[in-house]
């Protein structure tokens, strides 16, 4: 007789070696474009192409790229740099210009050694033109090397003609490549390249590349256009303002000489500032030529070296009025900039490269600000007056609108717990509370923090459980009280409209290690503000800060200085040692520390890892994909007394999901 359980087992299908299957080649491109690219439109994947090519320019090759729409929904991006190498490969026994295409992980970026192909570039892991290949239903590429021209043509991502090899014709550049691409419309929400989008993105390449002509052409509208930019950043900038500067442009670079010890040589940054005292500011931040839009951790350190070099302008003419307290957003707010960053290896937020979050970029970028900014300010004195003047106005309207939140929020405030190192500020937008696991954590945490807007609120030993606690009952726990007493909100329900004018913090950060006790102690804090505090969890005000639990101290090597990587677990550790042997990196010449707790890191170790709002991982709580209901049967099933049967079995069910670091 068949028990009921192999009866469905068979019906369902058996789950045994053959089950799982090996994606080779580009087919994980195919199946989850999303995880490569931008699945909007096409114009990723022919932004990679025309990376390459801006590449070569950056590298000191090359003065032309040229794109061209085509009727039929293709794309021609041409360049005169040095071309793709079409001999074959000393390893892999194919031609250079066919791994480039077909392979994941492969390409010239990875040599990062001084004289490299390319010391300098955005295109870092390897799988930018092969992911354009992979979508695509047609792709065609012709270089120029050498005196003759090399052709291969590729179709849904195999090669469809071998690589042809003939004489170079005249009128035919002497170097250079051209690549035409069909982008396969099924991978895209709309098979057409936006125009707008690609204007902007081929004038910030010729913004960022002086001297360099770039076209863009588009058959169907005939319409066409040039740009070439001799002036450089200031020039683009000036045409970008929708108002008169208050002050001249200030525009600089700066960048790490050989005898650095911090950073590799030839790191650094470009830079265009202007102040304007109406109109929307004008911002854009480039890394190695490639957009970010989403910022990151460059302008963090543009802002920061803005920042200090104005204070110190201002502390030295004693120009700040009593009482008015200078922060970094007066100073940032009516600022315009283009910031073009040169980074050795940056680490970027996801393969569509908007965001930069390597953490050294920050000190690089600000160790070169701040010195040039505070000499032009003082070289210029009446320029650097007009705009602390502007900055210090800026200081005195936040500080009026924080004064007008504060007298709505009433009078009546309970006596701080103890244990609490407050902040400074009042604005509950800025300010945040750092519930900090033990007190030797509790105390890197308060030397590591901005006491400007961070508090910080040890806990000693694990949180009541008080998923089952009645509410009158909360405040006999003495962690409880503290917490509730610190945040200003009373306990209330799920269905209940609580007052929030007393809500001191706008953001509730919960920190514990990054073992498993640690995160028992998150579970034990989310379930009382889940419980009890559920209006914070709905509005957005509760977090959970991410410590990292390895670091890597990795040696100097060629043009990269030794640099320090944390990584937040086993997986990311594991890529990250990945990366490093792809680099090149001697395997074994790093060491590797794991973190017992928090209070084994430094004060600058806590707040570059996990307190800098600029490098942080700090992640929001919400509900998730489960509805209110699913999750409140959750939870009971979790943290209720009476439900240890049902524990033990959903345990056993879903245990061999869990990777546990113990």
């Amino acid at each position: 007789m068949t028990s009921p359980s192999r009866s469905r087992s068979s019906r369902a299908g058996e789950y045994g070696e053959a089950s799982i299957r090996v994606l080779k080649g580009l087919e994980p491109v195919r199946q989850r474009p999303g995880m490569y690219t931008r699945t909007d439109s096409p114009l990723h994947v022919v932004q990679e192409v025309i990376d390459n090519a801006a590449d070569e320019i950056l590298a000191g090759f090359g003065r032309q790229i040229d794109v061209t729409l085509y009727a039929d929904g293709s794309v021609m991006v041409q360049d005169d740099g040095r071309g793709i190498p079409t001999g074959i490969h000393p390893e892999e026994n194919a031609p250079v210009v066919e791994i480039v295409f077909t392979r994941l992980h492969a390409g010239g970026k990875f040599d990062k050694r001084a004289g490299g192909a390319y010391s300098f570039s955005g295109g870092l892991h390897g799988v930018g033109v092969s992911v354009t290949n992979a979508l695509a239903r047609r792709l065609d590429v012709t270089v120029w090397r050498d005196g003759k021209a090399h052709s291969m043509s590729f179709a849904d991502g195999e090669v469809r003609e071998q690589l042809t090899v003939r004489a170079a014709k005249g009128g035919e550049p002497r170097t250079g490549t051209r690549v035409t691409v069909w982008p396969d419309p099924k991978y895209f929400d709309t098979a057409a390249v936006p125009l707008d989008e690609l204007e902007r993105l081929l004038r910030s390449k010729a913004v960022l590349l002086p001297g360099t002509t770039v076209t863009l052409t588009a058959e169907k509208t005939g319409r066409s256009e040039k740009w070439r930019y001799e002036g450089g950043l200031q020039q683009y900038l000036l045409g970008a303002l929708g108002a008169d500067p208050v002050a001249p442009l200030f525009e600089a670079e700066g960048y790490a000489s050989a005898d650095d010890e911090a950073f590799a040589e030839g790191e650094g940054a470009r830079w265009v500032l202007a102040w304007t005292e109406e109109g929307p500011p004008t911002r854009e931040s480039y890394v190695n030529l490639i957009p970010t839009p989403a910022g990151g951790t460059h302008e963090a350190g543009l802002r920061e070296g803005m920042f200090n070099a104005m204070r110190a302008f201002v502390d030295a003419h004693n120009l700040l009025p009593k009482g008015v307290k200078l922060l970094s957003e007066d100073v940032f707010a009516r600022a315009s900039f283009v910031l073009t960053a040169k980074v050795l290896d940056p680490q970027f937020q996801g393969q569509i490269k908007e965001r930069l979050n390597s953490r050294d970029a920050l000190r690089l970028v600000a160790s070169q600000v701040k010195p040039q900014l505070e000499i032009w300010l003082n070289q210029h004195p009446e320029h650097g007056r007009a705009l602390a003047d502007l900055v210090i106005r800026q200081a005195q309207a936040r500080a009026r609108a924080a004064q007008k939140v504060e007298k709505r929020k009433g009078s009546a405030v309970a006596v701080l717990p103890g244990k609490l190192t407050d902040c400074e500020s009042t604005d509950i937008n800025r300010n945040e509370l750092f519930l900090v696991e033990g007190d030797s954590a509790g105390g890197s945490a308060k030397m590591g923090r901005d006491k400007e807007f961070q508090a910080v609120l040890p806990l000693r030993g694990k949180v009541l459980n008080t998923w089952e606690v009645e509410r009158d009952r909360l405040f006999a726990n003495a962690e409880v009280h503290d917490i509730a007493v610190a945040i200003g909100v009373d306990p209330h329900g799920q269905n209940e409209q609580p007052d929030l004018a007393g809500l001191r913090y706008g953001r509730i950060c919960v920190l514990a290690d990054a073992d498993v006790d640690g995160a028992h102690i998150q579970v034990l804090l989310l379930t009382l503000f889940f419980r009890h505090f559920p209006k914070l969890i709905e509005r957005g005000h509760v977090f959970v800060a991410r410590p990292p639990l390895f670091r890597v101290d990795v040696p100097a090597a060629g043009r990269r200085p030794a640099r320090r990587l944390y990584c937040l677990d086993e997986h990311e550790l594991d890529t990250t040692l990945e990366k490093l042997a792809d680099e090149g990196v001697r395997e074994g010449s790093w060491t590797i520390a794991r973190f017992k707790g928090l209070g084994e890191m430094s004060a600058e170790q806590l707040w570059e890892t996990t307190l800098s709002p600029d490098t942080r991982r700090l992640l929001p709580v919400t509900l998730g994909n489960l509805a209110l209901a699913e999750t409140v049967g959750t939870m009971t099933m979790l943290m209720g007394r009476g439900e240890a049967a049902a524990r033990r079995a959903w345990i056993e069910e879903h245990g061999n999901e869990v990777e546990a670091d113990v």
